[in-house]
């Protein structure tokens, strides 16, 4: 993958949704998924929050056959990088960057095969919700993690401006 030259686009398959906040006197509620929303091979399985510090970024990594149901909802902004490497992809080659959390609470749906991370733009931590569609480790946390990680690979083309 290091000889391909990702331009900007939209990538096939990745869902982005913004996420509605409900406010009253209480403070707010946003539904982060819905079973009537989602294909059932998106439908999590899990669930669990990340915080990232100001500046910080996770991945990039990719998942050969889980799909990642992000929630970005503050109270920070990220910035989230995807690049489609996927040869069999109508979009195979694009880069696509979005700005999420705090200013624009948004769902972001990664298929397999894409390569995604994601840096804390903000000021403050940030919070993340992810919802993959596979038990992390598998049945028990007795499998192979479904992960390919790049952060340490010479030559990557997977760039964090």
């Amino acid at each position: 993958m290091a000889d391909i030259i990702f331009t900007r686009g939209q990538i096939h398959d990745v869902v982005t949704r913004p996420l509605r906040k409900f406010i009253d006197e209480r403070g707010w509620l946003a539904e982060l998924y819905r079973s009537d929303e989602l294909a059932a091979d998106q439908m999590p399985v899990m669930a669990y929050i990340s915080m990232t510090q100001p500046g910080v970024a996770r991945g990039p990594h990719e998942h050969l056959g889980q799909t990642d149901y992000f929630c970005f909802i503050g109270p920070s902004n990220f910035k989230v990088y995807l690049w489609d490497g996927r040869a069999d992809s109508p979009t195979c080659g694009v880069r696509q960057t979005i700005y999420a959390g705090q200013d624009a609470p948004l769902m972001v749906i990664v298929p397999p095969g894409v390569v995604h991370a994601y840096r804390n733009v903000g000021g403050t931590d940030g919070i993340v919700f992810n919802g993959p569609n596979r038990l992390y480790a598998g049945d028990g946390k007795k499998s192979p993690v479904d992960e390919i990680r790049h952060e340490e690979s010479a030559g990557s083309p997977y760039h964090l401006d």
